[in-house]
């Protein structure tokens, strides 16, 4: 059996490049990369953070293979030399990082990689593969979790991609909002709350009649009397059958509107609208007004709009596929780009200006007035701007795109909070991550910084996002340079 290092879920290329750098002696040049998205799915305006603690234990994992294992893709004696550098390289850097919980916007660093030139590249993809994973589900959990002020419970583990995607999905779920996971190891690595009801094979288990659905309720109640109980109505017909069955077997076992947890009863088919709204009536009319109704089946934040708009009575959801593989945007874009070299700022150039990369080693400052959010701006470490906002002086931001835009904070009239904070040194782990908890009530807290246009699940209104003057004339001189040559190519 193979014990998964998730340090060497990587590409191939990542080291061929490697035997170049190592062959050359560059292995050592100071390289800084930084991770971030460009676009955030569903034309949201945002992102959250989500996956730090994960990859800092695969950055920590740097160096776990001896040289027969790198010998099985760089086999020959010419990788001799290479492959006993690899199996004694362990990452010696430094990394910067957005808490887990924060809200992101486009381009900004999310995680920034400061190191060796070869032990920087290789992190590429496994950084990638968890940072891309985790920010898709618990930016979809924030849009479900946004659609409705009942909680929503994460039930996707059956369609998640794999183990290891239903684990860490459900707790970058929680981290977005959800209240609650079905998935009983990720209550235990991570301390999520736990949560289950029951499946239509249990009903049909006491025989496929309406009778053996009331023994089916009965049973169930008498074993787990005393913790929430949840009864599946659906399974036969839910009006006709099921609800009364719940509350003739919540009355005879005497869980009434007294019960000292909570109780109430599962919709998973049918017009969940129409249905909640009569079964509602139904468990009111029997005097069981504290009986919740939990709502099931194929839901998503558009779906749960819609039947709140139209007056359904539903307590809570549970939602499935739509959050563990983030159904509608299942990729999200996060990427990994060489911004600084020795000290040198780098950029791949776009034909589109816009896309262009921000070069240099950056820090993201967030502005904030009277505890709401009012802009973020990405500086040079270091920069004039990056010094005036640090010592409260007066700045300006002006849209990278639109010099009409400007906004200047005048000193004593705004806060800040620098997102990227050190989580290694030295190759060493310095962060202690909070719980769980403490991360989603992060996210929680973040969300209330936002106005209520931001926080739209359709065309919100954006938020301003800008960089410093010093970052874009470094960015600029670059492009401006670069097309000079290519000019001067192009004519040779």
């Amino acid at each position: 059996m193979h014990i998964l290092e998730t340090s060497y879920c990587s590409d191939k290329y990542q080291y061929t490049m490697g035997k170049t750098f190592h062959d050359l002696g560059l292995e050592n040049k100071r390289a800084v990369f930084n991770l971030f998205y460009r676009s955030a799915p569903d034309k949201n305006n945002w992102a959250v953070v989500s996956g730090i603690e994960e990859a800092m234990h695969m950055v920590e994992g740097l160096g776990g293979q001896d040289e027969s294992f790198f010998e099985k893709f760089l086999p020959g004696s010419e990788y001799s030399s290479y492959r006993k550098f690899l199996a004694k390289m362990k990452f010696t850097g430094n990394i910067y990082a957005m808490e887990e919980g924060e809200i992101a916007f486009p381009t900004q660093p999310i995680l920034t990689v400061e190191g060796p030139l070869i032990e920087a590249q290789v992190l590429e993809t496994p950084l990638l593969t968890i940072m891309n994973h985790q920010m898709a589900i618990a930016t979809k959990a924030s849009r479900v979790t946004r659609s409705t002020n009942k909680p929503v419970s994460e039930f996707g583990s059956r369609r998640a991609h794999g183990p290891w995607a239903a684990i860490y999905g459900a707790k970058a779920a929680y981290i977005g909002g959800c209240s609650a996971t079905s998935n009983i190891l990720t209550s235990d690595i991570f301390g999520v709350p736990v949560t289950g009801t029951m499946a239509h094979s249990f009903v049909t288990a006491f025989g496929c009649t309406i009778s053996g659905e009331l023994e089916a309720f009965n049973a169930y109640i008498k074993t787990h009397l005393g913790e929430p109980l949840i009864l599946l109505v659906d399974t036969y017909d839910t009006l006709r059958c099921g609800v009364k069955n719940a509350i003739k077997a919540f009355r005879q076992n005497g869980v009434d509107d007294n019960y000292p947890a909570s109780f109430g009863i599962r919709l998973d088919s049918g017009d969940l609208t129409y249905l909640s709204i009569k079964t509602r009536e139904i468990l009111d009319k029997a005097g069981l007004n504290k009986c919740r109704i939990f709502a099931t089946n194929s839901l998503d934040e558009y779906i749960i709009t819609d039947i709140e708009r139209q007056g359904a009575m539903i307590d809570s959801y549970g939602v499935g596929d739509a959050i563990a593989t983030s159904k509608h945007n299942p990729c999200f874009g996060n990427v990994y780009k060489l911004v600084e070299i020795d000290g040198t700022g780098v950029l791949k150039r776009s034909e589109d200006k816009s896309k262009a990369i921000n070069p240099g080693f950056h820090i993201t400052y967030r502005i904030m007035c009277n505890g709401h959010f009012k802009g973020d701006i990405t500086c040079l470490r270091g920069d004039a701007t990056s010094q005036k906002i640090e010592n409260g002086e007066d700045f300006t931001m002006q849209d990278e795109f639109d010099d009409t835009k400007i906004t200047t904070f005048k000193t004593g009239h705004y806060s800040y909070k620098t997102l990227q904070k050190p989580v290694m040194k030295e190759g060493k782990t310095i962060l202690k991550m909070k719980p769980v908890e403490e991360r989603r009530n992060y996210y929680l807290s973040n969300l209330q910084g936002l106005n209520e246009t931001q926080k739209r699940l359709i065309n919100p209104h954006f938020y301003k996002v800008d960089i410093s003057d010093e970052l874009f004339d470094l960015k600029n001189n670059l492009i401006e340079s670069l097309i000079n040559e290519i000019k001067r190519f192009d004519e040779e």
